[in-house]
């Protein structure tokens, strides 16, 4: 309505939106975590899987091809040369042209190089196809991690991480039993081992997931026709709230280089993963060894240890985000693997204490990855975050490729994994002092304590 100063008209004033409450903020982020993260956890246990069963099929897949483990272990390792190579260009990439460009070419570049391990005959063929894995997958990982800073600022970010992540514990979940399954009951089918089959049908989902890819994702929240333009509005304000209250952060990756930060984040990320792919692709191993011969049968007692991870995993996102601390919570999980670890390389008299303790190790290894990429993001922004989200999760997967063949190395020359297992729990042992000792406390944002907008 119309009102007078003075008997001058004043024009109507437009009305204002109302501030935003932490409810219908909340509501916005349910509805993106609802779209994004069961997608992006489905194209991960894809992922996870067709990049693991190797340490499944490896039970019969060896004797059939009359090679070693040390054959085994170079070409379980290998994956992680492809991925140091291509994994900081491809997260550049997805920063230039999106992320479901990005991931519909990964997607279906790993389900047909997987398709095709079935064709293996000899260990050049293993070994190339295994690098050209890698090759294809590199940048999925960094890739999502970038994606989702994107979508979730930092205070919801590690349950959003967790949530995701927890795909790969699911895939073992998932894998263990299904490669077991397959190979029991098709083995010698068409023709073909029950290994070859493994490879086939967990290779073609892949290629269809891809093509999904591309009609699903949204690059951004802008783009996001599924939210109300109210929502897309508060998301971006939040963003953008979440962007000044971290302060002053890197945004070239040269100058992060030579700062040094980024290069303790790196030999972290190295420890944990030293561990973790040491888990992936032995674990099968460690349960046969104990006396569970049945592929079926070690797939479902992986499948056990991997639902806790999962759990884990998503507890200790949750937990993160609550308390706003992600330090402690990424240095006492992986105190945890690294002493479940060593209890499962002594543990030899006890096929019970050493199948508790591999689910712990799991479970603590893997509880350490969401928390860890907290750390990143609290100095990196920009191509800063798209290079060096990559460039630490490429450099720090060299130890996917060292951890595995060591461990195949000492396992053909002693016929026992104990001295390898005791490195490797070394080494992650490192992962937790690092962390206590080298990686400040960081101070919670301000305004990470309210979820109220005003406009």
């Amino acid at each position: 309505m119309n009102t007078t100063t003075a008997g001058v008209p004043i024009a109507p004033t437009a009305p204002t939106a109302p501030a935003a409450s932490a409810s219908e903020l909340d509501g916005a982020y349910r509805k993106i975590i609802w779209r994004l993260i069961p997608f992006l956890m489905v194209l991960w246990i894809l992922a996870w899987i067709d990049r693991v069963n190797i340490g499944f099929v490896k039970l019969t897949m060896l004797d059939d091809l009359k090679w070693s483990e040390a054959v085994y272990g170079l070409g379980a390792g290998i994956f992680f040369l492809g991925y140091f190579f291509f994994e900081v260009p491809s997260n550049l990439l997805l920063q230039k042209i999106g992320a479901k460009k990005t991931l519909m070419r990964i997607t279906i570049g790993w389900g047909l190089t997987s398709i095709a391990m079935m064709f293996v005959t000899t260990p050049g063929m293993f070994y190339f196809l295994r690098f050209l894995l890698g090759v294809f997958e590199a940048g999925f990982y960094p890739g999502v991690i970038l994606y989702l800073t994107y979508w979730f600022p930092n205070d919801r970010r590690a349950k959003a991480f967790g949530m995701f992540m927890s795909a790969s514990a699911l895939a073992g979940v998932i894998g263990g039993p299904l490669a077991g399954t397959i190979m029991s009951d098709l083995d010698g089918v068409n023709g073909w081992q029950g290994w070859q089959w493994v490879f086939l049908l967990e290779g073609i989902p892949s290629v269809l997931a891809g093509l999904v890819t591309w009609f699903y994702l949204t690059d951004k929240p802008a783009d996001a026709k599924w939210l109300t333009e109210r929502e897309r509005r508060m998301v971006q304000e939040d963003l953008e709230r979440d962007h000044h209250a971290m302060g002053h952060r890197e945004h070239s990756l040269l100058a992060s280089l030579r700062s040094g930060r980024i290069w303790l984040l790196i030999l972290v990320y190295f420890c944990i993963i030293a561990a973790n792919s040491s888990l992936t692709f032995f674990g099968p191993t460690l349960v046969k060894e104990v006396g569970f011969t049945s592929p079926a049968a070690v797939g479902w007692i992986m499948a056990v240890c991997y639902l806790f991870g999962a759990v884990g995993m998503i507890f200790n996102g949750f937990h993160s985000d609550r308390h706003q601390e992600s330090r402690w919570h990424c240095a006492l999980a992986a105190g945890l693997g690294a002493a479940s670890l060593l209890a499962v390389a002594l543990l030899h008299s006890s096929a019970m204490l050493t199948l508790v303790a591999l689910g712990l190790a799991i479970v603590g290894t893997m509880s350490a990855i969401p928390v860890f990429w907290q750390m990143p993001n609290r100095f990196l922004t920009g191509a800063a975050a798209a290079g060096g989200v990559a460039l630490i999760n490429s450099i720090a997967n060299l130890a996917g490729f060292g951890a595995p063949y060591m461990l195949g190395l000492i396992k053909t020359s002693t016929g026992s994994l104990t001295s390898g297992l005791l490195v490797v729990a070394a080494v992650e042992v490192c992962a937790t002092l690092l962390i206590l000792r080298c990686i400040p406390r960081f101070a919670k944002p301000a305004g990470a304590s309210s979820r109220t907008l005003s406009h």
